[in-house]
């Protein structure tokens, strides 16, 4: 309620308060000249981010296929090497 008090018109300065009436801005080439500028700046920064994410794109996929491969040999490769027994043979030794 102070900050009513001291508004003197009532209203919070929450709301805005009062400002003061602007004049119209004359046209500035100056200031469109450094727009342009911020937005070459900004575009260029852009291009940089998206060339290093693609980089990154595809670091991630060769690093997943050579996972995928890795997962397919050890599925292949059975747990233990299978050893060929020799048949016994059918004659007995005397």
């Amino acid at each position: 309620m102070a900050v009513a008090a001291e508004g003197g018109a009532g209203e919070p300065e929450a709301n805005g308060g009062e400002k003061p009436a602007e004049e119209p801005q004359e046209f500035d080439p100056s200031r469109m000249i450094g727009i342009i500028k911020r937005k070459a700046l900004i575009k260029e920064l852009a291009a940089a981010y998206h060339a290093e994410c693609l980089a990154c794109c595809k670091e991630l996929l060769q690093l997943q296929r050579k996972w995928e491969e890795e997962q397919h040999a050890k599925a292949k490769m059975p747990e233990e090497p299978m050893t060929s027994y020799a048949k016994p043979s059918k004659r007995r030794k005397r």
